[in-house]
């Protein structure tokens, strides 16, 4: 990397890279491994960092544990290449020009954002940093968590009384689970935050190789990009919610919902994403980004009443595709035997955190029905998040390796994910494999003519 001097300015900026730019990602989750293993896709030296030994032992032989469509092939091709290496303490890590900050922030009890993780790798960066650096903060965290970063490393290097000049920044990730790799390599927008012409030639240059056809990189403060990152997360969340609402509008009042969203989502200034009603939004995202800045406006003493509705109206809306099953089957849900096609919160992911289908399941076997599930991707978590008394002897939930073995014997059918398989079903070997042909329809896949021309009984969310 070749350093010159901005005679303008006189800053020292970079102008090419010579070689490959040396990244230390801290973390190896969903963010953190798309991220080192895109950057090390374009010829950059990356190293990960996570405490979890068996976890890096795994990704050395490839293994990565979850599931992304393509990044398994990305990380098994950049290791192997030497680009891509993973160690499990951050002083093996310490040679790096930029350190990603990818680690978690989950939502402590009251919404606020837990900022364990992230306080802890500026802790131990300042421990162990020997040179100049950047810190780029990818973690999604409430405004003012950059200055937190700061003041933590600066501890730290004081107390061991060196000098050593840094900078950080914020580079909100906008990957979706299931094409977070394409997501990463053809970004829609790239927002960093920072205030330093350093920083931000350093990184237009990191990203250049993703924007060759489209300068897509905004600039702003570091407050700004930090609060981007929910205000985005806090729109399509209001979508989803705002659709399932007038959904429960036109139950009542015989409308089409499908046809509704046909209408508005051709108006330019509406669009047709995140338009569609059903069992509401869930995932690692979402839920947390929709808490944290509810308390973030409380702290301001700003009352988020829109916010607390959208979060309101997506709770109602997972109890009720439940109302629904009761309204069917009354208290004969005891004994019920409920089929389930998808477990993970959206296609293309084996999340399961605030997963619809996981609300659903634990209210019917509360209730005492008996659940077979099948989901091409989260069977393996599925197993890891339930009471393992659920399997016992009395299989009250049975985590099948087949769609149509899940409705064997089934008084219903519940749709809770739009995987691709579950899109054109074959109804006539499921007229045969099920007791009673009723289909509850979560995410209004199906047009209810036609099912119920096959026979069955259907149930969408605001089909009239």
């Amino acid at each position: 990397m070749r350093a010159l001097v901005n005679l303008s300015t006189g800053i020292e900026v970079i102008t090419r890279f010579e070689d490959s730019v040396r990244l230390t990602v801290i973390g190896t989750g969903y963010v953190g491994l798309v991220t080192a293993a895109c950057f090390a896709e374009m010829g950059n030296a990356v190293v990960c960092v996570d405490s979890d030994r068996e976890k890096i032992e795994g990704l050395r032989r490839h293994q990565v544990p979850f599931f992304e469509p393509g990044l398994q092939e990305l990380v098994a091709r950049n290791h192997d290449q030497g680009r891509l290496d993973f160690v499990d303490t951050l002083a093996a890590a310490n040679n790096a020009e930029v350190y990603v900050f990818a680690v978690g922030t989950p939502p402590n009890h009251d919404g606020s954002v837990d900022l364990r993780q992230v306080l802890s790798a500026s802790r131990n960066l300042g421990r162990v940093v020997t040179h100049d650096f950047i810190v780029v903060q990818k973690s999604t965290a409430p405004v003012g968590t950059v200055e937190e970063i700061k003041e933590v490393i600066d501890e730290e290097l004081a107390q061991r009384k060196v000098r050593i000049t840094f900078e950080v920044a914020s580079n909100p990730e906008f990957l979706k689970e299931g094409s977070a790799v394409n997501d990463f390599m053809r970004p829609e927008r790239i927002i960093i935050g920072t205030e330093s012409e350093r920083v931000s030639e350093i990184l237009r240059v990191l990203y250049a190789p993703f924007t060759r056809s489209h300068e897509r990189v905004l600039f702003m403060s570091v407050r700004d990009a930090e609060m981007t990152k929910y205000i985005a997360n806090a729109m399509l969340a209001t979508r989803i919610s705002f659709m399932n609402e007038i959904a429960a509008i036109c139950e009542e009042i015989k409308v089409d919902i499908e046809n509704v969203r046909r209408g508005i989502g051709s108006d330019s200034r509406i669009g047709h994403a995140f338009l569609y009603a059903g069992v509401g939004y869930g995932g690692s995202c979402f839920p947390k980004d929709m808490q944290g800045l509810i308390h973030m406006a409380k702290r301001c003493r700003v009352e988020p009443r829109l916010l607390e509705a959208v979060e309101w109206r997506n709770h109602a809306q997972k109890l009720h595709l439940l109302e629904k099953i009761y309204r069917r089957f009354g208290s004969a849900v005891r004994g019920l035997v409920v089929g389930i096609w998808g477990l993970s919160f959206k296609p293309g992911t084996d999340d399961l955190r605030e997963a619809p289908s996981v609300t659903l399941i634990n209210h019917l076997l509360g209730a005492g029905a008996r659940i077979r599930a099948y989901d091409p991707a989260a069977i393996r978590n599925a197993r890891r998040s339930f009471p393992p008394e659920w399997f016992g002897e009395k299989r009250m939930l049975e985590l099948v390796d087949n769609q149509y073995d899940a409705v064997q014997g089934a008084d219903a059918l519940v749709l809770m994910t739009e995987w691709m398989p579950f899109r054109n079903p074959d109804f006539d070997l499921m007229s045969k494999l099920m007791r009673c042909k009723v289909i509850f329809d979560g995410r209004n896949q199906y047009e209810p003519m036609a099912v119920r021309t096959k026979g069955f009984e259907y149930y969408g969310f605001g089909r009239g």
